[in-house]
């Protein structure tokens, strides 16, 4: 996996993302389709991480909580991330 691999990728999820305020991802999509190993998915993960964050957006992994169109909300286990664009005032 490279990093032009990665930064192509999150290009792609935001645009075919149906609201681009909020990119996630899936176990599946990183581990099945693209057959990922846990090292790239590591560093596939804090590569998207350092991007959407440095891009407005609150990152959030499994297990964790957050809120999102006025619910609450909790990261699944078969969702490695979320990204959830913060809107400014």
């Amino acid at each position: 996996m490279t990093d032009i691999f990665v930064i192509n990728y999150i290009t792609k999820k935001i645009k075919e993302s149906e609201d681009e305020n909020y990119i996630r991802y899936t176990f599946y999509e990183l581990k099945v389709k693209y057959n990922l190993s846990e090292e790239d998915v590591d560093r596939f993960l804090q590569i998207n991480k350092n991007y959407f964050e440095n891009n407005n957006y609150k990152v959030y992994f499994t297990g964790d909580k957050y809120v999102y169109k006025n619910a609450n909300r909790t990261v699944q286990d078969n969702e490695l991330m979320i990204a959830v664009k913060e809107l400014l005032n």
